[in-house]
């Protein structure tokens, strides 16, 4: 089994925001992710997206782009982005889902021999933190050690914890609260997003025995990264 992930898809059928007013790395985007998608990935490979999938408001909007992605191969694990407006409660998001899609929020699923989890996390303390901000960050730290609770629970035998962030769990590889959980509950690697338009942008790091993906869809020039092969 193959382990991909790509985040930041913006998806937008039915609430048509097409992403190349943001410049021409956006170009054609889509037609390029799912030519890479089927290239790649077979249907006992996984598919990690790490939030911002579709531009949405409403949960029944975001059924067409999800129906985009339902006959590509592979098993589709999907956590809420900053974008993801249209996710209401997960029973309700869980429902519209596709054949071979699965939604995380406070839990966490295994397949085979490999536990996944996540939650949107959030901006890190500076400051310059708002009372608003706090309180969210501080229930984002919440359920990231509920999703985390929830894997260490599925591990039998040592399995392999591959944890999806929205937002990144670090700025400039300075310890948070975030990491500080990671490194806790003994994750493997963890996957995030939310960054665009990034000079240089350091998409693979070490630390303390982590490793962390940086997969926005512009940043990896729309195609899957191959996080692991299990």
């Amino acid at each position: 089994m193959k382990i991909f992930a790509i985040s930041d898809l913006h998806l937008s059928v039915n609430n048509p925001k097409p992403m190349d007013i943001f410049g021409p790395a956006w170009d054609d985007y889509v037609e390029n992710v799912f030519a890479d998608w089927k290239e790649k990935v077979s249907d006992e490979d996984v598919v990690l997206m790490a939030g911002d999938f579709s531009w949405a408001m409403k949960l029944e909007e975001a059924v067409e782009d999800f129906n985009l992605l339902k006959d590509l191969p592979g098993k589709k694990i999907i956590i809420r982005g900053n974008h993801d407006f249209w996710w209401s409660s997960i029973s309700a998001v869980r429902k519209i889902l596709p054949k071979n899609f699965f939604a995380i929020q406070n839990d966490a699923i295994k397949i085979e021999n490999s536990i996944f989890c996540g939650t949107r996390g959030w901006i890190l303390p500076d400051e310059n933190f708002s009372v608003e901000n706090k309180k969210i960050f501080d229930r984002e730290v919440l359920r990231l050690e509920m999703t985390l609770k929830k894997a260490q629970s599925l591990r039998e035998n040592n399995e392999k914890v591959y944890c999806m962030l929205h937002y990144p769990p670090m700025y400039y590889k300075k310890d948070s609260l975030f990491s500080q959980l990671l490194e806790k509950y003994n994750v493997s690697k963890v996957i995030y997003g939310h960054l665009h338009a990034k000079k240089n942008p350091e998409l693979f790091y070490v630390k303390n025995g982590i490793e962390y993906f940086l997969t926005s869809c512009d940043l990896v020039k729309h195609k899957l990264v191959l996080i692991d092969e299990v």
